[in-house]
């Protein structure tokens, strides 16, 4: 018996291209949803996205659905927005932090989910994530109170919580991974090399031994 529909969060980066083909695999169907903020990547994410979600179609994968919630309005000059700043490559994981961003992606897919009859959203959170939105507690409050919001049960998955980058990275190195995209400060339609996403995505392939064929702009010494 094949699991419930579910809803994965998607954006174009490696985390969630390989959770659509772990849930794909389960034999359910699979709603994926991006949802645009009106983060200065978000062009060449949605196309990347695109490509990779053809690249490894399966018949219960539904089209691609693109929510909008922008947040320009409270974001102001924050670097996600293009303004200056952005995490370099050496910085900490923390210097990523996008305010509120897990409570806004959340909030805008359950009212989708909610409308379209589906009680399951999975989300490719990793066990390194050190952001205030994304702890066990939190995820237990959101589910919580989103359901009694839309007055019906929903659940929250992260099914690689207990997993790194690298353990993704394995985990999907049969999959067209060349076909996501990671980087918060693209250099045309190339990942810049020089950001903390770019050497976050290098790591995660060089640790698992997978061939990385991204393209990037600068290579930091990494082949």
């Amino acid at each position: 018996m094949s699991p419930p529909p579910v809803c994965v969060l998607v954006s174009g980066g490696v985390d969630s291209a390989v959770l659509v083909a772990r849930e794909l695999q389960t034999g359910g169907e699979v709603q994926p949803v991006f949802v645009r903020a009106g983060m200065a990547w978000e062009e060449i994410e949605q196309r990347s996205l695109i490509l990779y979600l053809a690249a490894v179609a399966a018949p219960g994968l539904r089209p691609l659905q693109v929510l909008s919630l922008p947040l320009d309005d409270v974001y102001g000059s924050h670097w996600s927005l293009g303004g200056p700043g952005a995490p370099e490559y050496d910085a900490p994981d923390e210097a990523v932090y996008l305010p509120g961003r897990n409570i806004a992606l959340l909030s805008k897919t359950a009212i989708y989910c909610a409308l379209n009859e589906i009680s399951r959203i999975a989300l490719g959170v990793l066990s390194a994530n050190p952001f205030p939105d994304a702890t066990d507690e939190f995820f237990a409050s959101c589910e919580r109170a989103l359901s009694l919001g839309l007055g019906r049960p929903l659940t929250i998955e992260r099914p690689f919580a207990s997993l790194h980058k690298v353990d993704v990275v394995r985990l999907g190195g049969n999959l067209p991974l060349d076909l996501t995209f990671s980087c918060v400060q693209p250099a045309g339609e190339l990942h810049c090399g020089d950001c903390n996403k770019c050497r976050e995505r290098q790591e995660g392939f060089i640790e698992a031994e997978v061939p990385d064929r991204t393209r990037y702009a600068k290579q930091h010494g990494v082949v």
